[in-house]
């Protein structure tokens, strides 16, 4: 399916770096809830079925690329505010992560 350029403009994605990792022990899958700052005070709550990839000592201070203009939804009862971005098939996952260092917040386009 084919999107238009303007479709694609509405999708905010910023750099931010992962501040907290908790276990969400009511997910009937596994998940994590990841705190991630992108800077200038935006701190947004993620969930994230990631917790069968990688540790939470991989995942914190870990930087990230996300999609932080969402509708807030929530999972296994709590609220997920953006969404990560990882390359991925059935048996590998890859969180996407600038190849240099950047200023959190900055955008992604």
């Amino acid at each position: 399916m084919a999107i238009a350029v303007d479709d694609f403009k509405k999708i905010e994605m910023k750099v931010g770096k992962i501040a907290t990792v908790d276990d969400i022990p009511a997910a009937r899958n596994p998940m994590y809830r990841l705190t991630i700052d992108f800077g200038d005070g935006l701190v947004k709550q993620c969930v994230a079925g990631i917790k069968d990839r990688y540790s939470k000592e991989d995942l914190l201070g870990k930087v990230v690329v996300a999609v932080v203009n969402l509708q807030p939804k929530s999972v296994a009862g709590v609220s997920s505010e953006c969404m990560l971005l990882a390359a991925y098939n059935d048996s590998e996952l890859s969180l996407l992560s600038p190849d240099r260092p950047v200023s959190l917040g900055i955008k992604v386009g």
